[in-house]
């Protein structure tokens, strides 16, 4: 069971106000403990720490360092590797040890603090953290821990989740039929939606209702980024905010005290990644992995999409929402987020999805017997995982799905990385500058034996093309140096 959850956020602006990740995890974990009903007491029980990676804090043992502050006896620490999908990744691995007796509880917890980093930068220092000695052992690191681009990507600019997720947008697009105006209207709304769930959300870092117009519009005060984003359909990394989840067995949440009415269980999970690099993929418009996923958890569950009340989506882009919400059978007309996103809830690196699962228990809680879900994902569509969670204890128990060789079975595209003559136009994003003015093209084209190749473009009545017309399934010709001319 899941039986405490805790937030935190704050909002510095003078030196003295600046928070490190070590503050906004205790703040959370302590948070936690006091949701659960039995505080302290609870922390005693917990012998286990699992750290989601910090971007703004590096140490070689975060997990003892939090153990060590929130006074715990911990004999398991462990961190993630890079990626979104660790908080619901490590719900599923611990559940699933509770579950078969290996482990009585765990202490979940992320958070960032990027927005200090700015402000000490803008007064002329750096964000101090707590470290450890240099000789201090590494703490586990579960999840896979590899570079999410290939070569061919690299060197046609594509790394930034900025420039791979508009690229995804308009090969949904295509896929869909719809003009570029209609998918603009369509994709704004969406997120106008999710900013009038961080509009109700305490814990959300920008907590305003936009309008679609205000959102998909881009204006000097929301440039265009990677076509067709505006800076209002970006995460937002610039945050400072923590998360925390405790899970413990029935028998040691019935000892420390905590009510029953706290209780929420963690139903079914599972965790897959697709094909490992965007250029290996079948298609830039669906996730298999997220399918087998979804598939899988709710048949362990016992349940479907039309049973789930309360859902929240991995949202760093609109594009990861469509996909998601395709493969597991949600209709984008319902709302999808508990928090807000990722843009106006906040993303706080890999450990958005802490949030997102944190708000999931809130929401349940106030409805017995409903089911929730959540789905997480890292770097570019790439790593997945899912969780459905109930106030109903399951029958048999937690359980989770192994869905890789399913997803391994899908089919597979080759990539050349320089090549030159007809091609035809898959997808592609236009990157602006800091003004927002059009610079660099990114595009994806498929060779006539259906390989996949990417290239580049500068010139400006290219530019001007691809982000008023629509050109996907156009003939083109790859040059030499990885540019495209589209006919």
């Amino acid at each position: 069971v899941i039986v405490g959850v805790g937030q935190s956020l704050r909002r510095p602006t003078r030196a003295e106000e600046m928070a490190e990740p070590l503050d906004l995890m205790l703040e959370a974990a302590r948070a936690a403990a006091d949701d659960s009903g039995a505080g302290q007491g609870l922390l005693a029980r917990i012998p286990s720490v699992r750290v989601v990676e910090s971007m703004s804090w590096r140490t070689p043992d975060p997990g003892a360092v939090v153990g060590e502050k929130l006074g715990m006896t911990v004999v398991d620490s462990l961190q993630t590797a890079t990626g979104g999908n660790s908080p619901q990744m490590l719900v599923n691995m611990t559940a699933a040890a509770i579950a078969a007796g290996r482990l009585d509880g765990a202490l979940v917890v992320g958070a960032e603090a990027m927005y200090s980093r700015r402000v000490a930068r803008k007064l002329g220092g750096k964000l101090e953290t707590v470290t450890q000695p240099a000789d201090t052992p590494k703490a586990h690191v579960v999840g896979l821990d590899r570079s999410g681009s290939h070569p061919a990507e690299l060197a046609r600019l594509l790394m930034m989740p900025t420039q791979v997720y508009p690229v995804f947008e308009n090969a949904v697009r295509a896929a869909s039929g719809a003009t570029i105006e209609e998918h603009q209207q369509k994709i704004a709304g969406l997120w106008s939606r999710f900013s009038e769930v961080a509009a109700t959300n305490p814990w959300a870092w920008s907590p305003q209702a936009r309008t679609a117009a205000e959102v998909g519009m881009a204006s000097p005060e929301n440039r265009m980024i990677g076509f067709p984003y505006p800076k209002l359909m970006n995460a937002n990394i610039q945050v400072d905010q923590g998360a925390a989840l405790i899970l413990c067995s029935a028998e040691v949440a019935r000892a420390a005290g905590v009510p029953e009415d706290r209780w929420v269980f963690p139903l079914a999970g599972a965790d897959a990644h697709d094909h490992w690099f965007v250029s290996e993929r079948d298609n830039l418009h669906s996730s298999p992995a997220i399918r087998e996923c979804g598939k899988a958890a709710f048949a362990l569950a016992g349940a479907g999409p039309d049973d789930v009340a309360h859902v929240d989506l991995y949202s760093c882009f609109p594009v990861a929402v469509e996909i998601a919400a395709a493969e597991l059978g949600f209709s984008l007309d319902r709302q999808l987020s508990l928090t807000g996103g990722l843009t106006f809830g906040g993303g706080p690196g890999n450990n958005y999805v802490t949030h997102s699962i944190a708000q999931a228990v809130i929401a349940l809680r106030t409805d017995p017997g409903s089911v929730g879900l959540v789905n997480a994902n890292g770097w570019y569509v790439t790593k997945h995982s899912v969780g459905l969670y109930g106030t109903t204890p399951p029958g048999d128990g937690f359980r989770a799905a192994d869905v890789q060789a399913a997803v391994d079975a899908t089919p597979k595209r080759e990539v050349v990385e320089d090549a030159e003559g007809a091609a035809t136009v898959e997808s592609y994003t236009v990157m602006h500058d800091r003004d927002g003015a059009p610079e660099t093209a990114i595009v994806a084209c498929l060779l006539p034996d259906g390989r996949r190749a990417w290239a580049n473009s500068t010139d400006p009545d290219l530019l001007t093309r691809l982000t008023t017309e629509d050109v996907i399934g156009h003939p083109a010709v790859l040059r030499a140096a990885g540019l495209v001319e589209v006919l």
